[in-house]
């Protein structure tokens, strides 16, 4: 497995993200969905990477810069037949590694508050993350849990 940054052109990482953002829409209220679809991932300010299995994306996420000191984590997701695997605790190192080497001091994210995400809120924990009030442009929800650590 590699960890690339990826230019999200092709149709095989387009049909992961489709898979993310259909099951976001399934279990969270469209008014509280922060899932972006593809076109919202390819804004300037977002660095996305894939972790791929030969050709095959298993895994992804991304870091958006919020200003010069405060980066989200945005677009984790390991594809359904591999969860539990290790591969979002690899990626999750790694963006972390990134965010250090870009000059973030500050990572910040949002995530479900439904039981579907608790083992997303575990490993985010695992990792440093604690438990902080809405940041950037997100508000209180009950549906949203909001995370961040130092780097």
């Amino acid at each position: 497995m590699e960890i690339v940054v990826d230019d999200l052109t092709g149709p095989e990482i387009a049909g992961f993200l489709d898979e993310h953002v259909r099951e976001m829409r399934s279990i969270t209220p469209l008014e509280s969905k922060h899932a972006l679809d593809i076109e919202g991932l390819r804004r300037p300010e977002i660095t996305f990477w894939s972790v791929l299995d030969g050709r095959t994306p298993v895994g992804c996420g991304a870091l958006k810069r919020l200003d010069a000191h405060h980066a989200e984590l945005k677009a984790m997701r390991t594809t359904s037949a591999r969860k539990r695997s290790g591969i979002a605790s690899m990626l999750l190192e790694h963006i972390i590694a990134e965010a250090g080497r870009m000059g973030f001091s500050r990572l910040s994210l949002e995530t479900g508050s439904d039981d579907f995400f608790l083992p997303a809120r575990r490993l985010y924990e695992k990792f440093g993350f604690d438990y902080c009030e809405p940041f950037a442009d997100y508000t209180h929800d009950p549906n949203s849990t909001y995370m961040t650590r130092t780097l």
